[in-house]
């Protein structure tokens, strides 16, 4: 017995290393994008940020990750979530016009790969409850942090925090209706919101985006947000009636 759980431990520090390897990895590619981009991570506070994000996310992906190999679906989440971070710096730093473009175009690299680790994880087989955890966690988080961007750097006022903010509104919501926890349906009205908010906000971030356009494309995201939040909390309501009968 004492051998097997020696030989227990062994195999789960083995896999605990391994995954320290990639998120490692990770902190080194972040490190070279940095590097790469000096008009986006361009001061030692944006730096700091950017780690001490990371580090993080990393710290999370440590704690609730089976241990071992990422996958390559993780792994492309994870490339997600350096480029995250190289957009959260960035939303606090002035950026010159250049520094801006670039800003746009990680982004939306970002956006682009949301939709490349799922695929990935489809024809790998690689599907896991954690894998759309991060995923689903890393959308929300772009989204917020594109709502700062639209505050900070458009005439939108700070109402637009509304957007990042609802869907963690909604898991709070849950802790007092527990019914609101339930397993949602697969949706592709669910998607397409999620896709809009994301362009909406990089739209409205674009330089040629004039005054007024900047706080409608916001507000659009707004208004397809709230009905999709809408349609899926009386879905659940429902549910959670049958239930009771």
């Amino acid at each position: 017995m004492t051998i097997y759980r020696k030989a227990q431990r062994t195999s789960q520090q083995t896999a605990a290393l391994l995954t320290l390897s990639e998120v490692s990895l990770g902190a080194l590619l972040l490190v070279a994008l940095g590097a790469s981009l000096p008009h986006l991570v361009s001061s030692l506070f944006a730096w700091g940020i950017a780690m001490g994000l990371y580090l993080l996310i990393a710290g999370l992906v440590m704690a609730f990750w089976s241990g071992g190999p990422l996958g390559w679906a993780n792994r492309v989440t994870l490339m997600r979530a350096v480029l995250i971070t190289i957009v959260t710096a960035a939303v606090w730093t002035p950026l010159s016009p250049l520094g801006h473009w670039q800003w746009l175009g990680v982004a939306l690299i970002a956006l682009l790969l949301d939709g490349v680790d799922g695929w990935v994880a489809r024809r790998t087989g690689s599907q896991t409850a954690f894998g759309a955890r991060f995923d689903m966690e890393l959308d929300a988080l772009l989204i917020l942090l594109l709502c700062i961007g639209v505050m900070l750097k458009t005439p939108a006022g700070p109402w637009v925090l509304l957007i990042g903010c609802m869907r963690y509104g909604f898991v709070a919501a849950g802790w007092r209706f527990p019914w609101l926890q339930d397993a949602l349906y697969d949706s592709l009205r669910r998607k397409a919101v999620c896709v809009w908010q994301i362009a909406a906000l990089l739209l409205a971030l674009v330089p040629w985006a004039s005054a007024p356009v900047a706080p409608l494309l916001a507000l659009s995201a707004l208004v397809a947000l709230t009905c999709s939040f809408g349609v899926d909390t009386l879905w659940l309501y429902r549910q959670h009636a049958l239930k009771r009968r």
